[in-house]
């Protein structure tokens, strides 16, 4: 079984946006966006993932990646 990548890091350097910038255009903590950050999450709220595209101007698509499990 494969697993999701979060891309936020990139994209937030991308835009030049800092975790207390964004924090504060999506309204969620700056400890919630750090777990997103480092990948750290199992689940993201669909309303959360559109704050974050809203403030970052981007698709979700930009921010996760699928990638398949490397054993055959």
């Amino acid at each position: 079984m494969g697993k999701i990548i979060l891309h936020l890091d990139r994209v937030m350097v991308e835009r030049k946006m800092s975790l207390n910038e964004l924090s504060e255009k999506v309204g969620v903590s700056n400890v919630n966006l750090s777990k997103l950050k480092n990948n750290k999450v199992t689940a993201i709220r669909f309303s959360t993932l559109e704050a974050i595209c809203d403030a970052l101007h981007c698709q979700p698509g930009d921010l996760m990646e699928y990638r398949e499990d490397e054993q055959g």
